[in-house]
């Protein structure tokens, strides 16, 4: 395991799972919360960004709703403006947990490396997707024109990330919008999507690359779910300065 450590509480879980009808029944995993909750994370992040504060041409995007939290703390340390970009995950028929392909404001698609569904299926599922991004970016903006990337620097952030899909397809819209540069911030994502983010974005933080990665939620003692009201309060009060 790779992990930047510092003086964050930490909390030890064994996860095991029990193997019936084989002779190796009892396996476990360690794991480590490396985050109080998602402030500490943005806080730590925004260190690790401090080449950028008041930057007068970044600025910083975060995917809701979690993300929200996180790149709020990066945008006030930072002295810079905060908005959302929202991209949304196309579930696999039967089973919408397992991503399958993420689609953009625009309607763009990326497509997923194991494709299990048909060509109609994810157009259908794509459009739906892409009017609950048009309700969340009116919910959240509440009238606000969103920033301007044109040229800029975006820190883009996110609480965390397992596959990247999402953030992937959040990446190739600002590209699409003419980002200058793209700038990935993430407290925690597994190795191999590290390694395929900075394949695609200009820079990647990440502050740890765990090889036992379960989900992004282990690594913080409180994952709380954040609510659509806590994304609207953050946008009008979280940013450290104006676009």
């Amino acid at each position: 395991m790779r992990f930047v450590i510092d003086s964050v509480r930490y909390t030890w879980t064994f996860r095991v799972a029990i193997c019936m009808r084989t002779s190796r029944c009892l396996r476990g995993v360690l794991a480590v919360a490396l985050f109080p909750d998602r402030e500490h994370a943005g806080q730590r992040l925004a260190d690790a960004l401090a080449r950028y504060a008041g930057d007068d041409r970044a600025v910083v995007l975060a995917l809701p709703r979690g993300g929200v939290v996180v790149g709020a703390q990066v945008a006030r340390s930072l002295q810079l403006p905060l908005d959302v970009v929202v991209t949304r995950k196309i579930g696999a028929p039967g089973d919408p947990e397992y991503a399958i392909a993420a689609v953009d404001a625009d309607g763009a698609v990326l497509l997923g490396d194991e494709g299990a569904a048909s060509s109609e299926y994810v157009r259908r599922e794509a459009v739906a997707q892409q009017a609950e991004i048009s309700r969340r970016l009116a919910a959240y903006r509440r009238g606000r024109p969103p920033l301007d990337v044109t040229g800029r620097t975006v820190v883009l952030v996110d609480d965390g990330v397992a596959t990247g899909l999402t953030l992937r397809a959040a990446i190739r819209y600002l590209r699409a919008h003419h980002a200058g540069r793209v700038v990935v911030a993430v407290p925690v994502a597994p190795p191999g999507t590290a390694t395929r983010l900075r394949r695609e974005a200009d820079e990647v933080v990440v502050l740890a690359e765990p090889e036992a990665f379960h989900a992004v939620g282990q690594f913080y003692s409180d994952f709380s779910q954040t609510s659509d009201a806590e994304v609207v309060a953050l946008l009008e009060h979280g940013g450290g300065s104006p676009g």
